[in-house]
């Protein structure tokens, strides 16, 4: 248990890394918090850092959380310990998307998960059958949305409502069920705002142009 508790407190320090809130300083002496959405994620920086470093920062926070479920999740399921590789690897990718949600370099306040999410889901696919095509369904679900609306925030809620229907539709395990459950509540819970000026029609949304 000592192993798991340091894979997960460790995943929780990298997702934590607030790559938005770095690179708003770095590129344009920023405080990211200050400009845009306000939000610390890749959505805002790309509006306010532009759509090079937007993808740059969308690249790096899916990779914490792909890379410690990948690394961290692989190392200890080569050892001898009573829990489940694939409950180690959820605690792992979960300790990352709080991590990134609720950075301790920012007093707790971070972005909204949604990359990460994606980098944890990617590791688990690695080892947990037919889980890619959870995955692909979820993401033609955002980019269907996004292409229609042009509204990122309505995309991600619209792709976190369908993952935990998707895990059903492939015949996930149980664990899997409740980490898409658990999952799509976190997401709304950090898109609440969103929600509200979705509902009151001032939600921002991506130009074409853009």
């Amino acid at each position: 248990m000592l192993l798991i508790s340091l894979a997960i407190v460790l995943s929780y320090f990298i997702g934590s890394i607030p790559t938005a809130y770095l690179f708003g300083r770095a590129v344009k002496g920023i405080d990211i918090r200050q400009a845009g959405s306000g939000n610390v994620g890749a959505t805002n920086a790309f509006r306010v850092l532009g759509k090079g470093w937007g993808i740059t920062v969308f690249i790096i926070d899916c990779l914490k959380g792909l890379l410690p479920v990948f690394f961290f999740g692989n190392f200890i399921a080569q050892q001898n310990i009573a829990l489940s590789a694939t409950l180690a690897r959820i605690l792992i990718g979960m300790a990352c998307i709080y991590g990134h949600n609720w950075t301790v370099f920012l007093n707790f306040k971070g972005g909204k998960g949604v990359a990460t999410s994606l980098g944890f889901l990617l590791g688990l696919a690695f080892s947990v059958q037919g889980f890619i095509y959870v995955i692909i369904s979820s993401v033609l679900a955002w980019i269907i949305v996004f292409v229609f609306s042009r509204i990122v925030s309505l995309a991600s809620i619209i792709a976190s409502i369908f993952l935990p229907i998707s895990v059903v539709i492939f015949r996930q395990k149980p664990e899997i069920i409740i980490l898409a459950l658990i999952l799509c509540i976190v997401s709304l819970i950090r898109h609440k705002s969103n929600i509200s000026r979705l509902i009151k029609g001032q939600e921002h949304s991506f130009k074409k142009s853009q």
